[in-house]
Formats: structure tokens, C-alpha cells, sequence
């Protein structure tokens, strides 16, 4: 039988509903029976004790908001009577023990991916085509047109299907049955566009030239390649010494072409897609092997959250990370501005006193230039998150911030720095969801892990993308943007523990291209750089 509330945690000062609870209800939460004072929609709070105005508001232990004017026993927590407050740290004060979870079942899996020279094993065979300029988007949106139509041979969708008929003004048009035909087995081309590389501050040029170089370096990608128009300011020397940095002994194909060294655009176009053909020829040769599952670097992230997200997707998450950690393998948790608040237990877990300065600094970084614009981490959620219950930044990062678990944090890595650790590594980044997914890949991540409880879309076009509902409902009304639910848990049908094991059961059918997500499913290929800076 489902409970209809929690305590998430023993200390806290808010029980959480699990399902509708109308005014007037009784309900007994441990041993503690709570009259709901006003009604209460699933996935928010009411109070579990008599609050007083300037009262702290506690939840997953911490404090996630402070109460504006005095709240009953039983009221609803929401925007008029709670306001954002969060615990400040200023300094590492502990070292967090930590128990690792037996892996003994995990230990000898393998999944089937492509072995890079560099000792990395990708999820995907990609060959990659990117402009270094958003002038060159144009050039390769042809080139895309060009690969996809000689390589691809799909079939027509149902929505081209269904224009066709109107065109046609007949009811019903037969798909047609020849087979679905590639002309590579093994290799995937994709195409990336952008708005940057110029007009901006150099800064921002250069950290693009980093991530540009991460996706490269990612296991992902076969090889690349690279349009530039000549006078931009991202060079292409820049991009190439962002790549030597990070990959020295690089081995993967490249092909690089200069607009305003390469005459006239059909020239330019014959020589990018003839050397370019050649190469993907090659990469089409390699095929999967068998890996250890410590190869597989799992980017954490979530999007679209509710408030189940906290006590069912993120945790079975955190779960995952914990085993990855044991294995041997890396996960990297990232979205900064959805840590604020829980500083304290983050830097507690930092291997060393500089990882634990550098996450705190580059926190005070970010939030200063977030005030400086004139907002604050405090306007971080969004209006479908406060309407599903997440009505504080430090509510929402408390919950967010289950997706790292409870490991030991081996590295901190400012934005389009590269992983080199492995086990759990925090990552700097926006929360917004396509600029954090393109983050994480240009990183290092193979496969990217992705919670939700109001849906996205969001994709990336040279790694797989999964999306992880936090409910039942969410499953039933948008499936086809779901890979995974993490709702049973909710429902009392499954415990978080079981459900990371399934989980990861799934990713490794992922990983080893057993399982197309929906993302890949749906060709949903986003890629935004984070700009830090302005437009010049």
C-alpha cells in the first residue's frame, strides 16, 4: 500500500505528500498524525510542526528556506509563505567517511564499445563535422543535407507521410517497404552548429575552442571535420592547442578547411567532402568490443525536475554513482547553481583541501556574475518546478545534489576542463539543460543520465542521452521521451537500490548499442556552448 507522505529525513520540518491530501484529511506520517489544513497536491509540503516568522525550513536535513509569517502544523509550504535561505560554508570542516557499496555482481561486466588509441572506449562510433565561426553554419548545414540524404536512405517519417497525403489530397499513404538502408554499419555522421567563435569576448572564444576539442577527444568520436572562415577569433591554431593540451598523442582523423584559403565555396565543399569521405570509410572499420563497465564516464544531470525528482530519480542516480565509484569507474555531477545550499556536505567530501577551495570559489564566482547581471541563484527554479512543488533554489538543490551520491569527490573541473579522474567529479556548469548536457559530453561523458519529472526533449548528438522519469504519471503521458521510471519507488513497489541496479542493467544495453534511446530515437542532436560573457 502506497504511504501518502514522507519525512525524508529524520530532522526535517516539512513532510512531503505523495499523493493529493485534501483539507481536513488526517494522515499519520511515523507515528506522528498531521491535519491537513488547506488541500495539498502531491509533490509539496506542508508543515510538520507550528512555524514562526523568520523560522528556518529544513528538508533532506538541511535548511532549503525560511519561513516570511507564522505557518501551521499541516499548511502547505509555498511561495507566500516560504522564501529562499541557505546554509553559507566558508571553509572544508570534515572529511565524510564513507562505506562502498558491495559491486561483487558489477565487478566482471562488460558492455561493447569502441576502443580508442588513447585508452578510452566509446559508446558511439561518431564522425563529427563543426564550424570553428557560426559563419560556417550555413556550410555545414549543406554537408549535413549532402551526408544524410547519400548515407542515410530513411525512410519517410509519419509526419512527412502524413504531409504528403494532404499534398496529395488522398487519406491514407502507404510508408514505403524498401528496406531501411546505411550505406556504413558501423559509423554515425553528425553535424554541430553554433552561434559563437566570434563578435563575443575572446574568453568566450577560447573556451569554445576547449569544448570543441573535448568533443574530439570524447570516446564518442571517430574523428572530425573542421570549418573555419579564416578571420574569426576563434583560429585555428587556438582549437588546435585547446586539443594538444588534452589529448597530446591525438591519433583521431582530422580534416580542417579554411573558407578564405580554399576559393570559392563549391571548391571548398569538393575537397571537404571527398577528404572527409575517405576518413569516415576508415572509421567505419572499427567495430564494438568488449570493455570493462569502469570505461563508461555517466554525466549526471537533471531538467523539467519535480518535486519527486529528490526522492526517487536523483537518488537511484546517487545510487549508480556510488557503485560506478566502486567499480573503478567516473560520474560527474555538474548544474552549480542547483548545489547552492548544500556547499558544506559537498566540500566535506572533497579528497583534498584545494578541490574543496576551487568548488567553493568557483560557486562565489558564478553567483557573483549571476548578481552582477541582477538577478541570483535564488530565481533558479523555474515556474513548472515551483508549480510541481521545488518552490527554492536551496528545496531544489537539496534534492539535485542526490544525483552524486555519497562518494568521495575526486576532482573539481571549471567549465571544458576534461576528466581524468576516475570516480565522482563535480563540474561546472549552467543549469540550463542543453548548455549543462553540451558541458558534460565536452568533458568526457559516453553516456549522459537525465532526470526528469515534467519531461524535455534534450539530446546531444554524439552521446546518448537517457532520460529518467520520477513518476508514474510523467511514464504514461510522455513515453515517448521516456527511457527509464524511477516512479515504483514513490509507489512503495521498488526500492532505490533495486532500481539502480536496473538502471544500470539498462545502461550497459545502451552503452553496447542494444538500445536506442529516445533521444537518438528522435534525432534530438541539441548543442548550446555557455557564454560567459557578453556580445562585442
Amino acid at each position: 500500500m502506497q504511504k501518502k507522505a514522507i519525512k525524508v529525513n529524520s530532522t526535517d520540518n516539512v513532510v512531503v505528500a505523495l499523493v493529493d491530501l485534501s483539507a481536513n484529511e488526517k494522515i499519520i506520517v511515523d507515528d506522528v498524525e498531521y491535519l491537513i489544513t488547506k488541500n495539498t497536491k502531491a509533490k509539496h509540503k506542508f508543515a510538520a510542526t507550528n512555524l514562526k516568522e523568520g523560522d528556518s525550513i529544513y528538508m533532506y536535513g538541511i535548511i532549503v528556506g525560511k519561513a516570511v509569517h507564522n505557518i501551521e502544523k499541516g499548511e502547505v509550504i509555498t511561495t507566500e509563505n516560504v522564501k529562499h535561505k541557505s546554509a553559507k560554508v566558508e571553509k572544508k570542516t570534515d572529511t565524510t567517511t564513507w562505506t562502498a557499496p558491495n559491486v561483487d555482481k558489477w565487478k566482471d561486466r562488460t558492455f561493447m564499445g569502441y576502443h580508442r588509441p588513447d585508452g578510452q572506449v566509446g559508446t558511439e562510433n561518431v564522425w563529427l563535422f563543426f564550424p570553428l565561426v557560426f559563419c560556417e553554419n550555413r556550410n555545414v548545414e549543406t554537408l549535413k543535407d549532402i551526408f544524410e540524404k547519400e548515407l542515410l536512405f530513411d525512410k519517410p517519417s509519419k509526419h512527412q507521410l502524413l504531409l504528403r497525403s494532404l499534398i496529395s489530397d488522398k487519406e491514407n499513404i502507404e510508408e514505403d517497404n524498401k528496406e531501411d538502408y546505411r550505406v556504413f554499419k558501423n559509423i554515425e555522421v553528425k553535424f554541430i552548429t553554433h552561434q559563437g567563435g566570434c563578435g563575443g569576448i575572446r574568453q568566450d572564444a577560447e573556451a569554445l575552442g576547449r569544448l570543441l576539442a573535448g568533443y574530439v577527444k570524447n570516446p564518442n568520436v571517430a574523428g572530425a571535420t573542421v570549418l573555419s572562415l579564416g578571420c574569426q577569433n576563434l583560429q585555428v591554431e587556438i582549437f588546435k592547442e585547446a586539443l594538444e593540451k588534452i589529448s597530446p598523442n591525438n591519433k583521431k582523423p582530422i580534416v580542417i578547411y579554411e573558407q578564405q584559403k580554399s576559393g570559392t565555396v563549391d571548391e571548398m565543399l569538393d575537397g571537404i567532402i571527398k577528404d572527409s569521405y575517405l576518413e569516415i570509410k576508415k572509421a567505419n572499420e572499427i567495430e564494438r568490443q568488449p570493455a570493462p563497465i569502469s570505461k563508461l564516464v555517466l554525466g549526471l544531470e537533471c531538467g523539467g525536475s519535480d518535486g519527486f525528482s529528490g526522492i526517487s530519480a536523483n537518488p537511484t542516480l546517487g545510487r549508480l554513482s556510488d557503485l560506478m565509484a566502486a567499480i573503478g569507474g567516473s560520474t560527474i555531477l555538474s548544474e552549480f547553481p542547483e548545489l547552492c545550499g548544500v556547499e558544506q556536505e559537498l566540500v566535506n567530501r572533497c579528497v583534498n583541501e584545494k578541490d574543496a577551495e576551487r568548488f567553493l570559489q568557483l560557486m562565489k564566482d558564478f553567483e557573483n556574475s549571476v548578481i552582477a547581471a541582477g538577478s541570483g541563484f535564488d530565481m533558479n527554479p523555474s515556474p513548472g518546478n515551483i508549480k510541481d512543488g521545488l518552490i527554492t533554489d536551496a528545496m531544489k538543490s537539496a534534492g539535485a545534489a542526490k544525483k552524486g551520491g555519497s562518494s568521495p569527490i575526486q576532482d573539481v573541473l571549471d567549465f571544458t576542463e576534461y576528466i581524468t579522474k576516475p570516480g565522482l567529479n563535480l563540474l561546472c556548469t549552467p543549469g540550463n539543460d542543453v548548455e549543462c548536457t553540451t558541458a558534460l559530453v565536452g568533458s568526457g561523458s559516453n553516456v549522459v543520465l537525465f532526470t526528469t519529472g515534467l519531461g524535455t526533449p534534450t539530446g546531444n548528438p554524439i552521446v546518448p542521452v537517457v532520460k529518467i522519469s520520477s513518476n508514474n504519471t510523467l511514464v504514461k503521458n510522455m513515453p515517448d521521451i521516456i527511457d527509464f521510471n524511477t516512479g515504483e519507488i514513490i509507489t512503495g513497489e521498488k526500492t532505490i537500490d533495486e532500481t539502480a541496479d536496473d538502471l544500470l542493467e539498462f545502461i550497459i544495453k545502451v552503452a553496447s548499442g542494444e538500445i536506442k534511446t529516445k533521444t537518438q530515437i528522435l534525432n534530438q542532436n541539441d548543442f548550446i556552448p555557455w557564454r560567459r560573457g557578453v556580445s562585442l
